[in-house]
């Protein structure tokens, strides 16, 4: 991180700005493994970035509300939604998670996605993941894909960088165990595509928690 940059919403605007925005950028394969079959709903993306997990959910037929701290990332992504006439299903809202979870978000949403939810700046992220499980309505999905290795195109240089895993994640976010069930923690590898074409071997930490459906008396769980 460039020690001269300490607000975080300029940090990540000089990110995206030095990015080439791609046409049609691609989705997180973990999130197309986790999604593909499930019947659209509602949808929250944490961080969207570039927006393909966001258009992706939106061409299967998700409403998608997709958030970040910058709005380079989020004006980009509005704009890519309008031009592939998927403006009425991905909502892009400016929003720092350091802050209150977004607003209406309780109880509201069929699938929650976090992919690559890191950064240099203070950011609670166990507060903000169990906010994202309270905000899923029963039998809804919180996917959390975060790095378990650092890419050679990463913002992230420091060596002495520690990924916990996906067990370790869950254990921190702390939820009721008769409420929400880990369905995925795995720390699967990819070949990945940086930019400029560069492709490395990369793991990826893949934690999946279902907050279980509500029964009928006398059905069981």
């Amino acid at each position: 991180m460039d020690g001269s940059t300490t607000d975080p919403a300029a940090f990540w605007d000089g990110i995206y700005a030095a990015r080439t925005g791609a046409a049609n950028p691609r989705p997180n394969v973990r999130l197309t493994e986790a999604a593909t079959g499930l019947p659209p709903g509602e949808a929250l993306d944490l961080g969207c970035g570039n927006g393909g997990d966001a258009l992706w959910l939106a061409r299967q037929g998700w409403q998608v509300t997709a958030v970040d701290i910058s709005a380079v990332a989020v004006e980009r992504l509005a704009g890519l939604a309008c031009s592939h006439d998927l403006g009425d299903r991905v909502r892009a809202v400016r929003h720092d998670l350091r802050g209150p979870f977004p607003q209406g978000a309780q109880g509201a949403f069929d699938l929650i996605c976090a992919s690559y939810l890191h950064t240099p700046f203070d950011l609670d992220r166990a507060t903000v993941l169990r906010s994202a499980a309270h905000a899923l309505r029963p039998g809804g999905r919180l996917l959390v894909v975060d790095h378990g290795s650092t890419a050679p195109w990463s913002w992230n240089r420091d060596s002495d960088v520690r990924y916990p895993s996906p067990r370790e994640v869950a254990a921190g976010i702390d939820l009721d165990a008769a409420t929400w069930t880990v369905e995925r923690a795995d720390a699967p590898r990819r070949i990945a595509t940086g930019p400029g074409g560069r492709t490395a071997e990369i793991t990826d930490h893949v934690l999946l928690i279902r907050r279980r459906p509500l029964t009928s008396p006398g059905q069981e769980t």
